[in-house]
C-alpha cells in the first residue's frame, strides 16, 4: 500500500531555528497484510510541541526522548482510527492514540501499544486528547498539583508565561479551578491577552512584546507572586521571579526561550535572580509529567470533566494537510498558535 510520510530532513544545529525545510514530505509503502497482534490505521490527527526541538538534535540533551533520525520518519502525539485489525481488544473503527505515533497517511502498529478512546469523554471533539485531555492538560494539571502548592482560600496569585500556549492556556484555568484567587497571563500578542480575559477567565493579561513588564507585572500583581508556572524561561521568567513572594512556588514546565541554545534543562538563571530565589526559598524544581503517570487515569477524567462542564475552555489552531506539519512546527516554535497546535491529516 502507498502512504505518505514526512521524515527529518535536516537538522538545524544546537543552535539552530528549525525551519519547515528541516522536514521532508515523501511516498513510501506499508505492507498490505498486517500480523497477529497489529492493527492497521489511518491518521487523524498528529500533535506538534515545543519538546520535539531537542528530537531535531543529535543529542536530545534527556534520557527519556530519543532523536529522530536523518531520513526516518518523524513521530510524536497521534490519533487516528482502525481500518483492519488483528489484535483481540481494538475493532475496526475505534479511535486510538500513541505518544509514538508516525508521522504518516497510514501506519501499521503494534496494538498493545495504543491506547482506545472514548470520543464521549470530549464532546466528540477526539484532537481534545492530544491537548486538553492529553498530556497538555495532564502536564498543567498535575504540575499545579504537584509543584504549585495551591489551596483554598490561600488566597494566591498565580502568574502563567507562554499562556496563550497549549499548556499555558489550560494552566491558568485549572490554577483558578484549584483555588487561586489571582490568575495573570504573560503572551506575546493582543490576540492572545485579550482571549486569555475574555475567553479563559484570566484576571488579566501582559502582552510581553508592549512596554514594562516589571512595571505592569507589579500593577497587576500588588501583593507579589505566589506561584509561578513557567513554559517560557529567560528574561521574562527573571523577571517574574524578581516579584515572587517569601516561600514561593516555580512550576517549571518549559523552557521554550531557551530551546534552540545548547544549554542545560532547566537552564541556570543568571547570579542575581538565583539570590533572591534561594533568599526567599521560592522552590524550582524540574517537573516531568511522565514521573506521574499512577495519577494519569484520574486526571484526565477531570479534566474531561471540566471540559464537559464548560469550566475548562480550549483553544486549537489547527493546520491542515499532513505536507503542511513542517510549516505548523515552525509557526508553533515562534508563538503562532493559539492554545494547542494540531496538524489534521484526515477526516
Amino acid at each position: 500500500m502507498i502512504i505518505q510520510r514526512v521524515v527529518l530532513n535536516s537538522r538545524p544545529g544546537k543552535n539552530g531555528v528549525p525551519v519547515a525545510e528541516n522536514f521532508r514530505l515523501e511516498q513510501s509503502t506499508i505492507a498490505d497484510t498486517i500480523q497477529a497482534g497489529q492493527v492497521r490505521v489511518r491518521t487523524l490527527y498528529l500533535s506538534v510541541d515545543p519538546y520535539m526541538r531537542c528530537r531535531m538534535n543529535e543529542d536530545t540533551g534527556s534520557d527519556y526522548l530519543l532523536p529522530w533520525q536523518l531520513s526516518e520518519v518523524a513521530d510524536g502525539g497521534g490519533i487516528g482510527v482502525v481500518e483492519e485489525s488483528k489484535h483481540d481488544n481494538l475493532a475496526k473503527g475505534d479511535f486510538v492514540t500513541s505518544f509514538n505515533w508516525p508521522w504518516q497517511t497510514v501506519a501499521i502498529l503494534d496494538g498493545s501499544l495504543l491506547q482506545k478512546l472514548v470520543p464521549q469523554l470530549v464532546n466528540g471533539r477526539l484532537s481534545y486528547f492530544l491537548g486538553a485531555a492529553g498530556i497538555t492538560g495532564l502536564t498543567a494539571l498535575l504540575g499545579i498539583k504537584e509543584k504549585g502548592h495551591v489551596a483554598v482560600g490561600a488566597n494566591q496569585t498565580m502568574v502563567v508565561s507562554g499562556a496563550g500556549g497549549a499548556c499555558g492556556s489550560l494552566a491558568g484555568q485549572i490554577g483558578r479551578l484549584e483555588g487561586c484567587s489571582r490568575v495573570v497571563g504573560i503572551a506575546g500578542t493582543d490576540e492572545k491577552c485579550s482571549i486569555l480575559v475574555q475567553e479563559m477567565g484570566f484576571d488579566a493579561a501582559i502582552n510581553y512584546k508592549k512596554g514594562d513588564v516589571a512595571e505592569q507585572l507589579r500593577e497587576l500583581c500588588p501583593g507579589g507572586v505566589d506561584v509561578y508556572f513557567d513554559n517560557v524561561g529567560g528574561d521574562i521568567s527573571d523577571t517574574v521571579i524578581s516579584q515572587m513572594n517569601q516561600n514561593s512556588h516555580i512550576i517549571l514546565c518549559g523552557q521554550i526561550s531557551q530551546y534552540n541554545k545548547d544549554v542545560p534543562y532547566p537552564p541556570p538563571l543568571p547570579p542575581d535572580i538565583e539570590k533572591i530565589q534561594k533568599e526567599r526559598n521560592i522552590t524550582r524544581e524540574r517537573f516531568l509529567v511522565l514521573n506521574y503517570m499512577d495519577k494519569q487515569e484520574a486526571s484526565i477524567l477531570q479534566l474531561c470533566q471540566w471540559i464537559q462542564e464548560g469550566k475548562l475552555k480550549v483553544r486549537e489552531t489547527v493546520v491542515e494537510g499532513l505536507a503542511n506539519i513542517g510549516a505548523a512546527f515552525q509557526s508553533m516554535m515562534n508563538g503562532g498558535n493559539i492554545g494547542k497546535q494540531i496538524v489534521s491529516v484526515s477526516k
